[in-house]
Parts: structure tokens; C-alpha cells; sequence
């Protein structure tokens, strides 16, 4: 008499597990986003522009600079006198553009480092040389 009971429950148990599991799942799926509206107003969404698109403010020329909007020669001018840059929030935290400018333009640049072996540092007077360059000064 006690199998019955027993195996009632153990059924109960796994019918439980198993639509628990399912209920799980499902509450994990997360709804899409409903589309960015933009500034004027239309629900259309803002498209990043792919990595190809940005431009790099470390080597671009000043042509492309100026190109970007709210950046005219003063400011390329300013940008590629400030060079090299770590990030392009450099720009803001040199003082190179405003917050305004750069909020025009943050979508739309980037900034590469250049990669530690194009190190011109040898190159000013005044530098000391690197451990294990080569020089023979005598102590």
C-alpha cells in the first residue's frame, strides 16, 4: 500500500522538475528593444558606423579632421599637434576640442596606439637610450 503514495509523488516530483525547467527557459529570453528614436523626432535607429568608417585621430590627415563636422582647420590643426592620443576621450581631457564638438564627433573616431616599436623617443636630444640599444659611452 505504500507504493502507491510513493510512486504518485516521485511522478509529481519529475512533472514538476521538467515544467519548472521549461518555465525557466522561457523567462530568460528577453524581449528585442523597441528602436532608439533620434533628436528628430522619427523613430528611425542611429547607425554606428563601422570600424572602416571612423577615423583615426592619431594618423589621419588634416583633411579628413576637417571633414568631420564641427572641426574646421583650427581644430584639426590642434588635434594633430596633440598627438598621440590613448583614447579619443583625450580630446576632452587635453582640452584639444569642447564637449560640444566632441559629442558631434565621438561617434565617428577612434584612437589607435601606435604599437611600441614606432617609439620615436630615441630620436629627441636629451632622451637617454634604451637598455640594451647599442651604445658604447663609457662609464
Amino acid at each position: 500500500m505504500t507504493r502507491k503514495p510513493i510512486r504518485f509523488l516521485f511522478l509529481m516530483l519529475v512533472f514538476v522538475l521538467f515544467t519548472g525547467g521549461a518555465f525557466a527557459q522561457a523567462a530568460k529570453s528577453e524581449p528585442t528593444p523597441a528602436p532608439k528614436k533620434s533628436k528628430s523626432g522619427d523613430s528611425s535607429t542611429a547607425k554606428k558606423p563601422k570600424k572602416a568608417d571612423l577615423v583615426d585621430i592619431n594618423s589621419a590627415t588634416k583633411d579628413q579632421l576637417t571633414a568631420l563636422a564641427g572641426i574646421g582647420d583650427a581644430y584639426s590643426q590642434k588635434i594633430i599637434d596633440g598627438r598621440p592620443y590613448n583614447t579619443k576621450r583625450d580630446l576632452l581631457t587635453r582640452k584639444i576640442v569642447p564637449q560640444a564638438t566632441y559629442d558631434q564627433i565621438q561617434d565617428k573616431i577612434i584612437a589607435h596606439r601606435a604599437p611600441k616599436g614606432d617609439d620615436k623617443s630615441g630620436d629627441k636630444p636629451g632622451s637617454k637610450p634604451k637598455k640594451g640599444s647599442g651604445s658604447t659611452t663609457p662609464k
